[in-house]
């Protein structure tokens, strides 16, 4: 990586730098609206193609990816990336997508409803046609919807289904801890979301109960990539007991495997020498010996790039 700079440098270099790094700057400033980064990396001003990297998250990077108008996405959780290759849920064919390197970050998602609902289970939801008022991550598009009418397609119902029998499924932008408010006012009866170690807690403090998967339903999804999870009682004291889940983890960063070993080497790098430049949600630099194994807070259920796998084992960080 170029890091030295003088009278010598390069335009193109100086340009493109100014660019990236009032980016980078701009995407951690208070205040900035715009911070799904879209980056382009062309060789010449006049280039209809290039590189293209993503790192905006949504769904339809594992589709941009796998059909080659991208270089490299990521996506929260691993387990959408997992349906992309193999071809279920919402995605119509498997995708030649392969793993870079995935960003620890342990999550479930759960449907939390407050218990003046009565429901004790997604069957009840079925069973009783519920008119459920229940508040998801938007957009629509994301993955929070995506997973969460998954679990519900598994229990044999689907969101549409709950609005056509009278209830409301509302996309919310905000984080699910901002939205427990709405819920104890009685605006809504239910939140379903991930990002667990902000909600939870306070929700069954004021009166959440929390629908575990049925076991059926986890057999079903397990196929479609989707793993399994628990949320404890012992990181949730205000909860009675642990309870059933289904897991939310794992930021893979991921491209198509038709991308040459060489440019796959150097992204690699490229993480490796900005480790300590990176956000995540631990401390210090990327644990880069963490991610590239699969791991309770990295799922790894699709393959590493042959070159990212090389690389890693030849670095040390993968035996």
């Amino acid at each position: 990586m170029l890091e030295s700079y003088g009278p010598h440098t390069p335009p193109v270099l100086t340009r493109s730098r100014v660019a990236l790094e009032i980016a980078s700057e701009l995407a951690g400033a208070d205040g900035w609206p715009y911070l799904r980064a879209h980056v382009d990396l062309r060789q010449s001003d006049f280039d209809e193609t290039g590189f293209r990297l993503i790192g905006s998250g949504s769904p339809d990077g594992i589709t941009d990816v796998g059909e080659g108008r991208a270089g490299l996405a990521m996506i929260n959780p691993s387990a959408v990336l997992t349906m992309g290759y193999r071809g279920t849920g919402p995605f119509d064919s498997p995708l030649p997508v392969r793993v870079v390197s995935v960003l620890p970050s342990y999550d479930q998602i759960t449907l939390g409803v407050m218990e003046r609902t009565g429901l004790r289970s997604f069957d009840d939801v079925r069973e009783q046609r519920y008119p459920l008022r229940v508040s998801l991550r938007g957009p629509r598009e994301n993955s929070v919807p995506l997973v969460a009418n998954e679990i519900c397609k598994a229990h044999g119902f689907t969101l549409e289904d709950i609005e056509s029998w009278g209830g409301e499924v509302t996309y919310n932008r905000r984080l699910p801890g901002a939205r427990l408010p709405d819920v104890e006012k009685g605006e809504t009866d239910a939140i379903f979301d991930e990002a667990v170690r902000q909600w939870v807690n306070p929700g069954a403090a004021m009166g959440m109960r929390f629908l575990e998967p049925s076991e059926g339903a986890l057999a079903r999804l397990e196929p479609l990539g989707l793993r399994r999870g628990v949320v404890l009682r012992s990181d949730f004291p205000e909860l009675q007991a642990d309870f059933r889940a289904v897991d939310f983890s794992g930021f893979p960063i991921f491209t198509n495997e038709a991308v040459p070993d060489e440019q796959v080497h150097a992204l690699c790098a490229a993480l490796e020498a900005r480790s300590d430049r990176i956000p995540w949600e631990g401390t210090g630099p990327l644990p880069l010996d963490r991610m590239c194994a699969d791991t309770r807070e990295g799922p790894l259920d699709v393959p590493l790039h042959p070159a990212a796998a090389a690389y890693w084992h030849d670095r040390g960080y993968l035996c």
